[in-house]
């Protein structure tokens, strides 16, 4: 196994003793292994947070591109995971927030989207530290996502703390509503708050 394997199998593991061995012995932080991922964008996927803010000191690009295609960035990925601290540790190391990737994501608005009713926790970290919380990912903000999706509690949330609310999120938030008894109570909440508003396009 050469030395980049070698190094992404420890970072992938969280061995934080053998990603400090192998630095120390001279392997390239960023190196990708043979099938081209980088120690960090493994690190980050597997929540190994030490191990992330050890990669990082060692100087890991977190603008680097990540994924099998190269088509995230190691932010998209944790962005895509409950896992504050790694969240925090790519912040403190100057990972953007716009849009980003080959496929124009938003991290805001892939932690408000992801798992079964988005990450709340990762979209305020993003949040404190100057994210717009109406950043645009394909046409859509996270509020719009969020009730396309079928995440009315993630659309609550994202109004409780100042999304702008849209024609558009009132739409989906009356289609979903109309599907099923229970629905309409689930989202009755959330439509009140949005006839109460002046909706933009």
């Amino acid at each position: 196994m050469d030395i980049p394997d070698q190094l992404t199998l420890a970072a992938e593991n969280g061995d934080g003793p053998a990603v400090a061995r192998l630095l120390g012995a001279g392997a390239e932080v960023d190196a990708p292994n043979s099938v081209r991922r980088t120690a960090l964008e493994l690190a980050v996927s597997a929540g190994h947070a030490e191990t992330v803010r050890l990669l990082l000191a060692a100087g890991a690009d977190p603008r680097r591109p990540a994924g099998e295609y190269e088509e995230l960035t190691p932010l998209l990925l944790a962005a895509m995971r409950p896992n504050a601290e790694v969240v925090t540790a790519l912040l403190t190391a100057g990972a953007p927030m716009g849009s980003q990737g080959l496929m124009g994501l938003v991290p805001l608005a892939v932690a408000a989207t992801s798992g079964d009713e988005g990450y709340p926790q990762i979209v305020l970290l993003f949040l404190d530290h100057g994210a717009d919380i109406n950043a645009v990912m394909r046409g859509r903000t996270a509020l719009e996502l969020a009730l396309a999706s079928g995440n009315v509690l993630m659309a609550r949330w994202l109004l409780g703390r100042g999304a702008t609310p849209t024609r558009y999120a009132l739409g989906m938030a009356c289609n979903r509503a109309r599907q099923s008894p229970d629905a309409a109570e689930r989202y009755a909440v959330v439509i009140d708050a949005l006839h109460a508003a002046r909706l933009e396009e």
